[in-house]
């Protein structure tokens, strides 16, 4: 039986979003639209905080309470593929708590590990959510973990309603999606700066308290508990690990070879023109010698 807070919440705080009518132009073609939707259990397993669940038809609840936060991931590592879920955020007083949907080998490479994240950073009262995608390659080799974190405010209240947020892995680039739009392309420049080994797909709410809200500034308030992170339409398809080498590549465009059209382009740039909130690769306190694909 699900617990009663996973009824429709009749109270949320308003956030400032864009104006009606402000949404990206189409981007012209829908990978989503390539894949079927699966059920939670035909392609993962709670991974922890089973009693912080709740799987109802296709989707899963996940939420964070003072006594725990919960996890799940895929049944299958993959080396390529289109990862996808529709997603819906807690509204209200959210600081300190992380949403998130991510493929990692940090269990296969601990310490050592490939991961490419779109993490939802909880919010104060008045403030939008923020969307942070990130990249780590095989860790630094110096003990150090290095992001190349790209972070975005919305065009929409992601409380409001179900979105579908996915990640497009290829051997040559990786692109992440809100509802079809791209918002991000980060391409193989070299084997040094791009993830080549196996993932698995996870979802997970947790407390990140030390930096999610504002460096840390805000941190999680459990009387707000519970914390509730909703997943549905999951849309996973791939080459895995375990699949032969001439394995057929998913693609983000009509494109055999994939890549973005024009039109997808435009609609990428109008997303970062407007919504885009930090580059790690225009921060100037960052050491960009670790980081040489921000080299020109």
């Amino acid at each position: 039986m699900a617990p009663h807070f996973l009824l429709p919440l009749a109270f949320f705080i308003a956030l400032p979003f864009a104006n009606a009518g402000d949404w990206p132009p189409f981007p012209g073609f829908s990978p989503s639209s390539r894949f079927r939707s699966m059920s939670f259990y035909t392609g993962f397993r709670n991974l922890w905080g089973a009693s912080h669940q709740s799987v109802d038809g296709n989707g899963i609840a996940i939420w964070l309470d003072k006594e725990s936060g919960s996890g799940f991931k895929s049944l299958k590592p993959f080396r390529s593929g289109y990862f996808g879920a529709s997603i819906k955020l807690q509204p209200g007083y959210t600081a300190g708590v992380i949403t998130a949907f991510y493929l990692s080998n940090n269990q296969a490479h601990p310490g050592y590990h490939d991961e490419v994240d779109i993490e939802f950073l909880g919010t104060t009262f008045g403030k939008p959510y923020t969307l942070q995608t990130n990249v780590y390659i095989r860790g630094s080799g110096d003990g150090r973990i290095i992001g190349r974190e790209m972070k975005f405010h919305l065009w929409f209240d992601p409380t409001q309603d179900f979105h579908h947020y996915a990640i497009l892995w290829s051997p040559k680039e990786i692109i992440f999606f809100i509802d079809d739009v791209p918002i991000r392309r980060y391409p193989r420049k070299s084997d040094a700066t791009f993830p080549l080994r196996p993932m698995w797909v996870y979802g997970s709410i947790w407390d990140a308290s030390s930096w999610a809200t504002e460096d840390g500034k805000y941190k999680a308030d459990y009387s707000y508990q519970p914390f509730i992170g909703r997943f549905t339409d999951f849309k996973v398809s791939g080459c895995t690990a375990f699949a032969p080498s001439w394995c057929h590549l998913v693609s983000a465009s009509p494109f055999p070879s994939g890549g973005l059209t024009g039109q997808q382009s435009r609609a990428m740039q109008w997303v970062q023109s407007r919504y885009l909130v930090y580059d790690y690769c225009k921060d100037n306190k960052r050491d960009h010698s670790l980081t040489p694909e921000c080299w020109n």
